[in-house]
């Protein structure tokens, strides 16, 4: 990767990575994550002119030594040999979630360099926002697949950032699984702040991301977890990312904020039980990017994440992504154009299908103030108590 600096006339809006060989990570059969989704979510902002004019800029796959920022070299073993060998459970590989597949090792170094190529547009100043909706697998741990997550190029883009130019990075997790993996590589580094907001652990997997959570030695501090109840909706869920996120960047100010935006907090996702709705997903990423500008001098890399609702949702939730990012934001009534429609049906003949990119779904909310009026509020008193004290925050003034 060069390190070469671009001039400010060279300076996109943002860098999308794609190419359809990403669709190779595939994990076969009627595995939840199949790849369809992101060939819809392309589709479906291509036709939408979302990516007009935009080149999308294709990934080579990543080397064993920057996956090595994330995985152990034996690990990196384990999964080229998988395909001759058969499973090996003690991998996590040739389970239920992360079944073996021809081409895992080069698949997934795909994703890897898809997430790498998106973090060097950045640190190289060719644009301050660069999007990659093939990544966000966090759940990979250093030496073991987990969560449908091979490798996970969350910790190599952030690892690989931080000796680029980087020294306080802020990386905010919404899929509605605890972002474990992450929080796991960067437990004990102050120079990470992870923030993860998901389904309670008590009620899904992987069980954990308690706000007691909080990191250890430097790194004190600097893992935060808001654990929601099932059946958060959109006004609930932005209620706590707002009495949490903004005071915290504001403390820390990041020099980037890395974003995994799972679209599985969808009310209709099949395998979790949170609430919201694309009109929701649209909403966090506008406060995401605000947050960027606010906090990070616009750095912004966004990835993608969790989401199994593959024809009724992720295309459109990520569509709005898209748009967020290259600031062409697409109005929730915005129709679905015929031609992607016609696709969706035949990808999908027994859904009915949405004919907007909104859910029509309220996404207003009364600002947090103390008070503990909603059930959500339990949750917001338990992140601020446990984390606000250890950035000098006062958690009970809602001015913090």
């Amino acid at each position: 990767m060069s390190a070469s600096e671009a001039s400010p006339a060279d300076m996109v809006p943002a860098s999308v990575v794609w190419t359809s060989e990403l669709l190779e990570y595939d994990l076969g059969g009627d595995h939840p994550l199949h790849p369809v989704r992101l060939d819809l979510t392309i589709r479906l902002a291509t036709e939408l002119g979302v990516l007009d004019g935009v080149p999308l800029l294709v990934p080579d796959r990543a080397p064993d030594d920057e996956i090595q920022r994330a995985h152990e070299p034996g690990y990196l073993a384990a999964v080229k040999e998988a395909p001759e060998n058969g499973p090996n459970p003690g991998r996590g590989l040739g389970t239920a979630d992360n079944p073996v597949f021809d081409n895992m090792h080069e698949s997934s170094a795909l994703v890897v360099g898809s997430s790498l190529l998106a973090a060097q547009q950045i640190a190289e100043g060719r644009t301050k926002r660069a999007v990659n909706i093939a990544g966000g697998l966090h759940h990979a741990m250093v030496g073991n697949a987990a969560g449908f997550c091979i490798y996970n190029d969350c910790v190599v883009a952030i690892s690989w950032l931080l000796d680029h130019g980087f020294e306080r990075i802020a990386y905010i997790d919404t899929d509605v699984h605890h972002g474990d993996g992450v929080q796991a590589a960067f437990y004990d580094d102050p120079r990470v702040l992870t923030v993860s907001f998901h389904q309670h652990p008590l009620t899904l997997w992987p069980g954990t991301g308690y706000p007691s959570e909080l990191g250890e030695g430097a790194g004190h501090g600097y893992a935060v977890n808001v654990p929601l109840l099932p059946m958060t909706r959109d006004g609930d869920w932005l209620r706590a990312f707002e009495a949490i996120v903004p005071a915290l960047l504001a403390e820390f100010r990041p020099q980037l904020i890395v974003s995994q935006c799972g679209v599985d907090s969808h009310v209709e996702d099949p395998l979790a039980e949170l609430a919201l709705t694309v009109d929701g997903h649209r909403e966090i990423y506008r406060r995401i990017r605000r947050l960027a500008e606010d906090y990070a001098d616009g750095h912004w890399l966004a990835l993608g994440g969790g989401g199994y609702q593959l024809v009724r949702v992720v295309p459109r939730s990520w569509t709005h992504l898209l748009a967020t990012a290259l600031d062409r934001d697409l109005a929730p009534e915005t129709p679905l154009p015929q031609g992607w429609l016609r696709i969706a049906r035949r990808t999908s003949p027994n859904s009915h299908l949405p004919t907007t990119m909104s859910d029509g779904a309220d996404t207003s909310f009364e600002p947090w103030g103390g008070d503990a009026d909603r059930q959500v509020d339990a949750a917001i008193v338990q992140a601020r108590r446990a984390v606000f004290p250890l950035h000098g925050l006062d958690p009970d003034d809602p001015r913090d």
